[in-house]
């Protein structure tokens, strides 16, 4: 993906803003951020679950609808505080930068 170290913190932010919401699991996740324009793999997605989960920002449960086991994971009280702060930040950013 063309920038992907630019954007890489926008996906994070719909990771968190999506697990704020409801609980989500990966191949959800891959599909809602494209129909935002980010093409992720599993490979890209899950190692950044990951990180997100030891940072303490989700958690996450197994679920076992089937043969196979699913991870859901759902946004932490220190996950929720840091969405709302970037929540104020983008505001904040996307007033200077749509300023005529």
């Amino acid at each position: 993906m063309k920038y992907k170290d630019l954007l890489a913190g926008f996906i994070r932010l719909h990771i968190l803003h999506q697990a704020a919401e409801h609980e989500i699991y990966g191949q959800w996740m891959i599909e809602e951020l494209a129909r935002h324009g980010y093409k992720l793999s599993p490979e890209t997605l899950y190692p950044l679950l990951h990180g997100m989960e030891r940072k303490g920002y989700l958690r996450s449960r197994k679920e076992h609808p089937g043969r196979t086991a699913r991870s859901l994971y759902r946004a932490t009280p220190l996950g929720k505080r840091g969405h709302a702060l970037a929540k104020a930040r983008v505001l904040e950013f996307t007033g200077e930068a749509l300023k005529k």
